[in-house]
This record gives structure tokens, sequence and C-alpha cells, in this order.
């Protein structure tokens, strides 16, 4: 079973919204996909139609120890995708792991008995660095990270590589970044092309050539507590999305060994260079630096219609 992390300390980049359509999509290619929610929020519940107000048991309750595994699973309308749903009540664990002894492995216990049923597990972590998404890198082998192709997509994305480092070191040696999903693309404007192409630059053969363009009907899908493949399968959204979980699979074929799939090294994060990095590309001969992203971006006029 491939475990994967959707992860970034920022919110609105479309991690929920990568975690929940990516696992839909591998579903439809045939694969057995379980979810795991460990944002508070539950957004990637809602996402799939779960009242969280009145669900009886949920990840916190498995965290806890007050519910087995085989109690919180539930399924989904995707055929062959199950979900671990999350609730409010999640926000408080963080306090309550304090004084747990092993505290950074209790989820990894808490799932193990997917092992073995499943092709893919994918945790939507919450947008933070907390005690929650240490567990989750401590469960999983993989890491992707959604990163909005707009003018502050790299901020902070330094910490993002330390932790990550430092998780690896000393918790789980396995763990490795093997996607960057560039989200809410749009190709008219010059903005979202440089951003593009500096996250290119940065992290290299990691990113996937699948972009995951701006679309409504994507954005309205969780409202109506169905995955763009159920929502709406002609649109751009799901179009993106399938390519996308196609490239994941591709990524356990030979041919992609170990390029696509294994770790390159994590590049030591250093300190942020001036807001120039857009105009003035980092030397051939030294590693690209994460630019701090203070001037204006370009003007570019945007219409929001799908």
């Amino acid at each position: 079973m491939r475990s994967i992390s959707l992860i970034n300390q920022k919110g609105g980049v479309g991690k929920t919204t990568s975690t929940a359509n990516i696992g839909a999509s591998l579903a439809l290619l045939g694969k057995r996909v379980l979810l795991v929610d460990v944002d508070p929020q539950a957004n990637l519940s809602v996402h799939f139609g779960i009242n969280i107000h009145e669900i009886e048991k949920s990840v916190y309750h498995m965290i806890m120890n007050e519910a087995p595994f085989d109690e919180v699973v539930q399924k989904t309308e995707v055929g062959g995708l199950d979900i671990v749903p999350s609730q409010i009540a999640l926000s408080g664990a963080e306090i309550q792991l304090v004084g747990m002894v092993g505290r950074e492995t209790i989820l990894r216990d808490a799932v193990a008995p997917a092992n073995g049923r499943y092709d893919y597990m994918l945790i939507d972590c919450p947008p933070s660095l907390g005690l929650l998404t240490l567990n989750a890198l401590t469960t999983v082998k993989e890491i992707f990270i959604p990163l909005q192709t707009e003018f502050f997509a790299l901020e902070g994305m330094s910490h993002l590589l330390k932790t990550v480092d430092l998780v690896k070191k000393r918790i789980n040696h396995e763990l490795q970044i093997t996607g960057i999903i560039a989200c809410m693309y749009d190709a008219r404007t010059s903005l979202a092309k440089a951003v593009h192409e500096k996250i290119k630059e940065y992290f290299g053969n990691k990113v996937f050539r699948t972009v995951i363009r701006r679309n409504i009907r994507l954005a309205e899908s969780p409202s109506h507590g169905q995955p763009i493949t159920l929502y709406d399968r002609e649109t751009i959204g799901a179009t993106d999305y399938m390519a996308l979980a196609k490239e994941v699979i591709a990524q356990e074929m030979p041919a992609h060994e170990p390029a696509a799939v294994s770790q390159v090294a994590t590049p030591t994060p250093s300190p942020a260079p001036t807001a120039t990095a857009f105009a003035q590309p980092a030397p051939k001969a030294a590693q690209p630096t994460l630019p701090t992203m203070t001037t204006a971006p370009p003007k570019d006029r945007v219409s929001n219609t799908n």
C-alpha cells in the first residue's frame, strides 16, 4: 500500500481538494483507496457528504484509542473509496496527545489495520506543522505538496522542508517528497507561468506534469458533498485530476524509477533572496533558492468565469 500525506502549512492551496479528487480518480481507475482526514476543520469529510456534527466516531476516537479502525472507517459514494472522517473534537487532540508516550506514532498504529486492504492511503493534513501533521508524516512514506501558482506560493516553504527533513532523520527514515502539485493555475496570467517555472526550477522532476487549472465547478463540488468525478465528470477539473491520478500510478512503473519516485535530496533551506528572484534566475552552478515574494505581482486582468 502506498501511503501519502498531502501537506502544506498554508491554507487555501488546494490540499483538501487534491486529496479528495486524486482519491476519487484513483478509485475510478480501479484502485482501492483510503482517505484519512486529520484536519479538525473536517473539510475532506464534508467533501464526501458526511455530516460531521452527527457522526459518533471519527479519527479523533481512533487516535485516542476509544474506537478501532473498523468502527470508524466509512464507505463513500465512490466505489472502492473509503474514508476515516474527522470532526471538530480533533482540535483538542494535540493538547491531549502531548503527555502520551509515543505521541508521534499514534496515528500510524491506529491505521495499521488498513495495510493489505487498500492500494493507496491519502492523508489530508491540517494547515499547520503541529502534532497532528507530525503524526501524519510518521505514518506515511511519501509526501505530496500542493502549491498555488500565485504570488506567495513558496513563502514559508523552507520551514516546511526543514520539518520534513527532521522527521526523516529522527523518526521516519523512509519519508520522501515524491510529488509537487501546481494548483489553481491560470495560463492567461504571466504570474501563474512565472511561479510555475520557479516551482519547477526549485523542485525539478518532483513536479507533476499535470497542472490543476482554475475551475468553478471544482470549487462548487464540495458544497454538494461530491468529488468532481461525480459532480461533473466532463469539466476540466475532472480531466486534470484524472490525468494527475494516472501520473501517480505511473510513478510505480520501472521506467519512472528512480527519477519520479525515489527521494531526491531535500534542499537545505537557505536565507530567502530578494524579491527579484522572478526576474533573475539563480546561477546554474548553485542550488535554486526559495524566493521571498514581496513585490507586487504583475497586473493581469483575469476573468473569474469558468
